[in-house]
């Protein structure tokens, strides 16, 4: 039978989802585990292939099971083989078609930077960091001009392999919780780097170094070198993935905030 699992992960050990030669993708941790409960090696697929360092608290995998375990035995049973850093928060069966990519309806991410003059041990690994003040309304406002449907190439990383940079932005908002910053964006699929990317421009808004209009310039000139640098990979979140309800498959996980604003 086909089984849809959710996941949790602090991916800060990881180097991202997919398997690596040596056992370091958060992939080569979950199947391990599911060898040990299920008793034979069993390969599994997931909604997107987060980067290194990057978390989740929503991630949905799916795989074929040679043997019939209830739900609950799934949660228990796997989470007894994880390591501390991964977890499995649900599990459910699902038609044979239903496939975790394949399926999914919409993705959310979130991107927290903690907004501090000084660093703080407390979000290392968890969390960007910027130094400047920044403005979390006028970045709220610059990001609701990538909302719709476009041409993301400005966004989109040099080794990104999807067959086409258009993507279906549904919702972004911004906002500021004492000294972090929060940004959630959804859409329908996301383009490697792209969330990172945006975020970047939009911190280049909120440290007023462009107007909130540049943001709509640089998606129209779809130039990735127009657009600001990367931020790093620990700021970001895989919260939900969504599917026919139908399916009856939990939303996701709440907000992934790091730790206390």
């Amino acid at each position: 039978m086909r089984i849809a699992l959710g996941l949790e992960y602090d991916g800060a050990l990881f180097a991202g989802w997919q398997t690596q030669r040596d056992g370091s993708g958060v992939q080569d941790a979950v199947e391990a585990a599911l060898a040990s409960f299920i008793g034979q090696p069993v390969a599994t697929v997931c909604a997107g292939r987060t980067d290194a360092g990057v978390h989740a608290s929503g991630q949905v995998v799916h795989l074929d099971s040679p043997v019939l375990r209830d739900e609950q035995a799934w949660v228990r049973g796997v989470n007894r083989y994880l390591p501390p850093n991964v977890a499995i928060r649900w599990a459910r069966q699902v038609p044979d078609d239903f496939h975790a990519r394949f399926s999914a309806r919409n993705r959310t991410y979130e991107y927290w930077i903690l907004n501090d003059p000084v660093r703080s041990p407390l979000h290392e690994k968890r969390a960007a960091w910027v130094f400047q003040p920044l403005e979390a309304g006028a970045m709220h406002k610059a990001a609701q001009l990538l909302i719709g449907t476009h041409d993301f190439s400005a966004f989109r990383s040099a080794e990104c392999q999807a067959a086409t940079p258009v993507r279906d932005v549904r919702r972004f908002i911004v906002e500021r919780s004492g000294r972090m910053v929060r940004m959630q964006v959804s859409a329908n699929a996301f383009l490697h780097h792209m969330v990172r990317n945006i975020a970047g421009t939009l911190v280049y808004v909120g440290m007023g170094r462009h107007r909130q209009e540049w943001v709509a310039e640089v998606l129209a000139g779809r130039e990735r070198a127009a657009a600001a640098p990367t931020l790093a990979a620990c700021g970001l979140y895989l919260v939900q993935v969504e599917y026919d309800r139908a399916l009856g498959l939990p939303d996701g996980a709440d907000a992934a905030a790091p730790c206390a604003p």
